[in-house]
């Protein structure tokens, strides 16, 4: 018997940069045991071309990646999240819509490497190391034994993870 995929959604107001960076890192690094998506509250309508650039130097997909609303994932037929996970303090503290089941809620906030001034290879850099960051969280992530662990440990690895 096959483990369950378990299905993450990462959550940031505009859904063009961090929650665009952990999606893309889920999928490339979860080895089919693991589905990203990333939305947002108030989304940009596109991905920043930084986030991208980041993600092809990491060698990571890009393809697919878009600014979509979390609408899209509230509806019927959308994926049943066993995670959802803020990168951002606006979307951690906004009302969000009602999600199917009974995903685990965390909290991983991350400066927005969007708003770094400076020149290109400055922005560059908070690009890449906000990609890192998630990296290693998602890491952490990939690493929980959760077969073993019950939905309060689930709760407190995940909101745990967010403060390393």
């Amino acid at each position: 018997m096959s483990d369950p995929v378990h299905h993450v959604l990462f959550l940031c107001t505009h859904n063009s940069a961090r929650s665009i960076l952990a999606e893309s890192l889920l999928n490339g690094l979860g080895h089919g045991r693991f589905k990203g998506w990333s939305a947002g509250s108030q989304p940009s309508g596109q991905v920043h071309p930084l986030a991208l650039r980041t993600l092809q130097g990491m060698h990571l997909p890009t393809e697919g990646l878009h600014s979509k609303s979390w609408d899209e994932f509230a509806r019927t037929g959308a994926p049943a999240f066993d995670f959802i996970v803020t990168v951002c303090d606006d979307a951690a503290g906004e009302e969000c819509p009602v999600w199917p089941g009974h995903p685990v809620r965390a909290h991983w906030g991350v400066a927005d490497p969007s708003r770094v001034e400076g020149d290109d290879a400055h922005r560059a850099r908070a690009f890449y190391d906000t990609a890192l960051l998630l990296k290693r969280r998602i890491e952490l992530m990939l690493a929980l034994p959760l077969a073993a662990l019950d939905a309060d440990h689930r709760q407190r690895e995940m909101h745990a993870i967010g403060t390393r």
